[in-house]
């Protein structure tokens, strides 16, 4: 009969995990280390996930950063609080410092980039096209747009600077991004709250 996996080494490795990335930085993440900080051992950490990356991978999902649930019944105002949910995540080193160095390995490894979209990005867009789909019910957003791409345009500008640090990311870029893609696929007809202007 088969030993039970214990949830508590993998509850362990996996803070350990995103603790490490924050204090040392994806690059120089190590098994050795990661065991170390979650009492346990290399083979013990291998038993359980195919590879480092997958690792990283599993804890970047676990602990959900940018990813809100956001119902105010504004939907300027909700897809606000996605944009500023996701660029505090991005400027999180657990999930900001990793993604530069990780989207390398993505692109080598089409299991990996599988699992880190299923994972990692797919529950983020998931609540942000909740708050779409609202929208559109409300009479905010014209039916008909195409929710993938209007997601994209929403995200792309927080990743990007994020990525490459062009520009400034600052408190109200969220706000301007909203602005921008909603003047494109709003109706002009939905309720905004005052401090949206």
């Amino acid at each position: 009969m088969a030993r039970r996996r214990d949830e508590r080494i993998d509850h362990a490795v996996l803070t350990a995990v995103t603790e490490l990335v924050r204090e040392v930085g994806y690059p120089a993440l190590t098994m050795e280390a990661i065991a170390q900080r979650a009492g346990t051992t290399k083979p013990a950490i291998r038993r359980r996930w195919k590879s480092q990356k997958h690792l990283v991978v599993e804890a970047m999902a676990r602990d959900r950063a940018g990813v809100v649930e956001m119902d105010t019944g504004c939907t300027h105002c909700d897809i606000v609080g996605h944009l500023e949910a996701l660029r505090a995540a991005m400027g999180d080193p657990a999930l900001g410092h990793v993604l530069p160095a990780l989207v390398a390995d993505l692109a080598d490894d089409p299991e990996l980039r599988d699992a880190f979209l299923t994972a990692v990005w797919a529950p983020r867009r998931e609540a942000c096209e909740v708050s779409l789909r609202k929208g559109i019910a409300r009479g905010d957003l014209r039916p008909g747009f195409d929710v993938d791409l209007v997601m994209d345009l929403f995200a792309a500008p927080i990743v990007f600077r994020a990525l490459f640090g062009h520009s400034a990311l600052g408190p109200a870029f969220p706000e301007d991004v909203t602005r921008a893609v909603l003047s494109g696929v709003g109706t002009g007809a939905g309720h905004r709250c005052a401090e949206s202007g």
